[in-house]
């Protein structure tokens, strides 16, 4: 039997963080109730529309791939045997939707048909098609290091339902401790990169291409068009993704939602920054198990857009500058350690900004 269609499909990208998807995927389940259809949970007053999730582990070690199908039945599980990234992972998540996406690796399902409990295998060169009648009208890309709050998941719905020019919609998103997290974007300019994130941003803060770039000139409780939302929660018109392929494989993680939200705009819809609904974030808990990896992948990512839209020249001179400022703080790190301040922390920088260095930061 295929699927049976859904509303909504939540798309979830997991790797070694069980713990975190857990309470994830509990926060779904207290925003929906079952349905005689094992795939299919209701959502919204009087169940008024229905959702699936789909979760693509990215070759964890944890216990991730031997719990998932047990606990959450109703889950469909792709397992891959390799770490896809972010995007390769969602890309899967669409794949098995009946999305087509850039560069698509063959699904093969476990006994041949997707059923509750199901697990996908991913592996070359098989090919499986859904057919399109099961996509989803929207898909719900969400980190598996957050947790629903009340409505939330009915709230963005509603606000995307109601507006068919919005292409994308996103929550309001707060730390575990509650504290507000900064989500709202503009694109890029020439001068974002040097500043964003850098060790220049740390030393001029309140620079005026960084307060641009974090729209700190609009509040935050106020509902809002921006150029794009940081993507622990994306909630995406079907149609909005067919229109531009899905997210675009060239980038491993980080500014994938950047491209994605710039190619959606371009296309004529709208992103919607929407605080009514709020879920909450652990940041960075599911990419903080390799942080020098994160780092220049963080920054790789950063050269990519840089090319992409900003032309080859001002890729290369952000490039070279992300790299003088590696250096920079690679020689302040052997300076401390030389007078003997916290050797040990020091030792470990040096070997991290080292690799970095090597890494070239190039584009791969």
């Amino acid at each position: 039997m295929n699927p049976a269609p859904a509303d909504l499909a939540i798309v979830i990208v997991s790797w070694n963080v069980w713990d975190l998807l857990r309470a994830c995927l509990e926060s779904i389940v207290r925003q929906s109730e079952p349905t005689d259809d094992p795939r299919l949970r209701r959502f919204g007053p009087d169940g008024a529309a229905t959702l699936r999730v789909l979760v693509v582990d990215n070759a964890s070690a944890d216990a991730t791939p031997s719990l998932l199908p047990s606990r959450y039945p109703w889950v469909e599980t792709i397992l891959s045997d390799e770490n896809l990234g972010f995007t390769g992972g969602n890309n899967r998540g669409l794949e098995a939707l009946g999305f087509e996406v850039a560069e698509r690796t063959g699904l093969q399902a476990t006994g041949g048909k997707l059923q509750a409990g199901t697990i996908w295998h991913i592996s070359t060169p098989a090919t499986f098609h859904l057919p399109p009648s099961t996509s989803p009208h929207f898909v719900y890309f969400l980190n598996p290091d957050t947790e629903l709050l009340p409505n939330s998941l009915w709230t963005l719905y509603a606000g995307i339902t109601h507006d068919p020019a919005i292409g994308v919609i996103g929550p309001q998103l707060r730390y575990g401790d509650g504290s507000l997290q900064s989500t709202r974007r503009r694109f890029p300019s020439r001068l974002t990169g040097f500043f964003e994130s850098t060790w220049l941003g740390r030393l001029w803060p309140g620079n005026p291409w960084a307060r641009r770039y974090y729209v700190d000139d609009w509040s935050p409780t106020v509902r809002q068009d921006v150029d794009w939302l940081v993507g622990a929660a994306l909630l995406v018109r079907a149609e909005a993704l067919a229109a531009v392929g899905g997210f675009d494989p060239g980038f491993f993680m980080y500014s994938e939602e950047t491209d994605l939200c710039k190619r959606i705009k371009s296309a004529g819809w709208r992103v919607v920054y929407e605080p009514g609904a709020m879920v909450i974030h652990y940041e960075g808990r599911s990419s903080e198990q390799a942080s020098t990896q994160r780092q220049i992948r963080f920054n790789r990512s950063k050269v990519r857009y840089a090319g992409k839209y900003l032309g080859p020249f001002w890729a290369e001179f952000l490039r070279r500058y992300l790299l003088l400022e590696f250096w920079i703080q690679l020689m302040l790190e052997g300076a401390k350690a030389l007078l003997g301040h916290r050797r040990k922390m020091r030792q470990e920088r040096i070997t991290a900004y080292r690799q970095v260095i090597a890494s070239g930061l190039r584009p791969e």
